[in-house]
């Protein structure tokens, strides 16, 4: 029989390529134990099947992948930013709207939690950028709360907002092999549910690392990929995946998101603002516009 066969993806159809099609798993008497259609299949080598027939190679054990950093391997990843680029509109606004018509007592709180986190930040000499972009307004939201609305916003509503020209270049990137990557400064509830939806293989989003209780609004202890802080998020992940970052792909809206897409090899603006357009004109980056 087949021999130590791990199945761990969340998602098979974005697995490391060696073979696509359907997948039986079977004993050496013919008996089929499970089978994954529309799949692509990772192998490593282990000792001789049973019956070399029933897959494109005659040796392996076999391996999903599922949807975390590690699951697929090669040395180029597509590293993507959300907001402004996959998707046309702004995932956290649409969740903090939500928020508000279904808890309308959260609005003052969340204003007023927000002004002040804006205030500390420019006393501790924070840029204005980064001072305005705290998470005052989901002061005592539970990240359950927040989960919930976000997987469902996210398929129900911010799906709508993902351009063809955007879903076309995901598939692009899954039929070469390419690992695909979400580095945004959503939110990480909002962040994941986004990345479930568009088949991403990894994600990081801004939280911390464990999710209990309540919001404060602050974000000490986070992970905050925003601006250059996506840079050594962009970089750990290629180190720990054996990605050749002079292979891979950059993709942002923003000049924020320069500081990322430059050290790939092959940066990408998306729906350029003026400070990023004009930073592709002089480099020569590709530019394009993927709007719903």
């Amino acid at each position: 029989m087949i021999a130590q066969c791990a199945i761990t993806a969340l998602h098979p159809a974005r697995l490391a390529s060696s073979f696509q099609g359907t997948l039986v798993i079977a004993l050496s008497g013919g008996r089929t134990i499970a089978q994954v259609a529309e799949c692509t299949v990772n192998w490593v080598v282990h000792k001789p099947l049973a019956n070399p027939d029933l897959l494109p190679f005659n040796r392996g054990a076999l391996m999903y992948v599922g949807r975390h950093p590690q699951r697929m391997t090669g040395t180029v990843a597509a590293y993507f930013d959300l907001d402004g680029t996959l998707l046309d509109a702004s995932s956290e606004k649409t969740l903090t709207i939500e928020l508000g018509k279904r808890r309308p007592w959260r609005i003052p709180i969340g204003a007023v939690s927000w002004s002040l986190g804006l205030v500390g930040n420019l006393l501790r000499g924070r840029a204005f950028y980064d001072a305005a972009r705290n998470r005052g307004h989901f002061s005592f939201a539970s990240w359950s709360v927040l989960e919930a609305y976000s997987s469902r916003l996210a398929k129900e509503k911010l799906a709508l907002h993902v351009s063809s020209e955007a879903k076309e270049k995901l598939a692009w990137h899954r039929s070469q092999g390419h690992r695909l990557v979400l580095v945004t400064a959503t939110i990480a509830p909002m962040a994941e549910a986004m990345a479930d939806v568009l088949g991403m293989d990894a994600v990081y989003g801004c939280g911390p690392e464990h999710r209990t209780g309540m919001l404060s609004g602050s974000e000490r202890t986070w992970s905050v990929p925003r601006r250059k802080g996506k840079v050594p998020v962009v970089e750990a992940d290629a180190v720990e995946n054996g990605h050749a970052l002079s292979e891979c792909y950059g993709y942002g809206n923003t000049h924020a998101d320069s500081w990322f897409m430059r050290i790939t090899g092959n940066p990408v603006a998306i729906n350029p603002e003026g400070p990023l357009r004009r930073l592709a004109e002089e480099q020569g980056w590709p530019m394009h516009e993927w709007r719903v």
